[in-house]
């Protein structure tokens, strides 16, 4: 492995690329992420997000490049990784007709735990999790939410360095969303590393940094307050009356990268060519003299649309 793996860092690629027949999966990928931190993939449905998780915790093989994880070489160290991290996938994997209880004592046996230390683990876990009075409950008849914590508690409960979760909270509602981001940041703040891919922009803003996805590709990566800044776009929201007949008519000039309705106001993303984006706007003959126009902070939606081939369609 290259020098240049060194560092607090729990995950680090070089170029790293998945091919499946003539299809290209994941292109020359590189990834830095830091210790003791939450680091997010963020795009839609096969952008790569799964394909590049399954390479990061050694499940299959990358078609070239260089991996590091935990100070270990992938694909040829993916068996010394496995006691090292956990692995929280998609869909539901624990077995719905044994028990809270069974599901953790399973796993717990696959990790070498057993008697007092097994013990006193699952007991810490059902606590956390809030389980306690879920125990002899059927995991298949749990709700979306007892279901995410159950999974959750089954992947941390031999207590891992690394933590991957691949769309945890796609199955579940805004309020268990947030009660497991909490979760998420205690983990953190006992010195677990997490990979976490995600559809939500709300749940992107939370990571410490993010990579967002596309075909493939790593479009951007940063903080989301450095991505936000770094925007190549003028941010702006118009209200006035006819907004679907002025989208239609700011959409077709050249320096406008999209126009999207939010209730009664237009968000309209101008290229940074323009230099002032209200004296632009105000020069255009769709844009009434009484029509409100204010420059607004960027949202990672916006930095989402601009760096990704959405943007017109």
């Amino acid at each position: 492995m290259s020098a240049a793996f060194t560092g607090n860092f729990a995950i680090r690629t070089r170029r790293l690329c998945r091919r499946f027949g003539e299809l290209i999966a994941i292109n020359n990928l590189d990834l830095d992420v830091e210790k003791g931190s939450i680091y997010g993939f963020l795009g839609p449905n096969g952008c790569g997000k799964t394909t590049a998780i399954r390479m990061l915790t050694g499940l299959l093989k990358p078609s070239s490049g260089d991996v590091e994880v935990l100070g270990l070489n992938l694909p040829k160290d993916a068996g010394k990784l496995r006691l090292k991290m956990g692995y929280m996938t998609q869909k539901f994997s624990l077995y719905d007709d044994l028990t809270v209880k069974e599901n953790l004592h399973f796993v717990a046996n696959i990790y070498g735990l057993s008697g007092r230390p097994m013990k006193k683990r699952i007991e810490e876990l059902l606590s956390i999790y809030g389980l306690n009075q879920k125990v002899v409950q059927l995991a298949g008849s749990m709700s979306g939410g007892q279901r995410q914590r159950l999974a959750l508690a089954a992947a941390t409960l031999h207590k891992p360095e690394l933590l991957f979760l691949d769309e945890p909270t796609s199955a579940v509602d805004p309020e268990n969303r947030r009660e497991f981001w909490e979760q998420l940041f205690d983990l953190c703040d006992r010195g677990t590393s997490i990979l976490v891919s995600t559809h939500y922009m709300d749940e992107a803003e939370r990571c410490h940094k993010l990579a967002i996805l596309e075909d493939g590709y790593k479009r951007a990566d940063g903080t989301p307050d450095e991505l936000m800044e770094s925007m190549d776009a003028h941010v702006v929201e118009v209200e006035a009356n006819n907004l679907r007949q002025l989208k239609q008519s700011l959409m077709v000039l050249p320096e406008v990268i999209t126009a999207a309705q939010l209730g009664a106001r237009l968000r309209v993303l101008i290229s940074k060519k323009v230099i002032d984006p209200l004296i632009y706007l105000k020069q255009q003959n769709c844009i009434q003299p009484q029509n409100t126009i204010l420059i607004v902070r960027p949202s990672l939606e916006d930095v989402f649309v601009t760096c990704t081939g959405t943007s017109r369609q």
